[in-house]
């Protein structure tokens, strides 16, 4: 398989362009990745558009490809998001990277009333920036056409307010729903998929959620690490809508 790399210049692209990779992505493939002349590549711009083609020239600062092909695959009509809370190490990061490979569209941070780590106004983009990072090099690793979205963090209050317009999906041991049992192919809405931290979600959060119409369902009958329970989650809903 044809190693993948983003550039914004791919999203103008023609077969017959070129598009030359610049400092971090030109790095990443010369010195890293190793190209070589003539070397089959594929490019995107993470918003849908793909080109197949072939490396013209390549240096440590500049990669040139020439593009033979290409494609542009369409958003997912259902997107499904994961609300991952702040978590101690990188508990958090690892399932921002896992949930990105598994095809999820937007990585939401939540300052969950346990969450250990705390992104203060200061700490805040930067935390937002290192997730992006790591989302857009794990879209890479999985070859993804559109790679996910990942906003600011995010309050309880905040995520309440999401309820009306997404179907809010929280991971709760205790619930008494499982998410298998839930008809998601019968609803419309985007889905968000709510993980805790280490602590869980607190009663008050779970209170709030609940009344704002999220629903709470449980995976199965072992209580899973907070960089697990997202990308389990996403495999069963990426089943449930036939995206897989």
């Amino acid at each position: 398989m044809a190693l993948h790399f983003v550039d914004d210049a791919a999203g103008s692209a023609r077969p017959g362009d070129v598009v030359t990779l610049t400092g971090a992505e030109a790095h990443h493939a010369a010195a890293v990745r190793r190209v070589r002349v003539g070397e089959a590549v594929t490019l995107g711009d993470g918003r849908g558009a793909w080109l197949s083609g072939t490396c013209a020239s390549v240096a440590p600062r500049e990669v040139v490809v020439e593009v033979t092909e290409r494609r542009d695959e369409p958003a997912p009509a259902r997107r499904v998001a994961l609300v991952q809370a702040l978590a101690k190490g990188d508990r958090d990061e690892l399932a921002v990277q896992a949930a990105t490979e598994l095809g999820v569209d937007e990585v939401v941070p939540w300052q969950a009333a346990r969450s250990i780590s705390r992104w203060d106004s200061a700490k805040a983009e930067k935390g937002r920036a290192r997730w992006a990072t790591i989302a857009r090099e794990a879209g890479k690793q999985a070859h993804r056409a559109w790679l996910p979205e990942v906003t600011g963090v995010v309050s309880t209050r905040e995520l309440v307010q999401r309820a009306g317009t997404s179907h809010l999906l929280v991971l709760e041991p205790t619930a008494s729903v499982a998410l298998t049992a839930l008809d998601l192919d019968g609803d419309d809405r985007d889905v968000l998929l709510v993980v805790g931290p280490e602590g869980g979600i607190s009663p008050e959060e779970l209170q709030a959620l609940d009344a704002a119409g999220a629903t709470l369902v449980r995976l199965g009958p072992t209580v899973l690490r907070t960089s697990t329970a997202g990308p389990a989650a996403l495999a069963l809903v990426n089943a449930a809508l036939r995206r897989w």
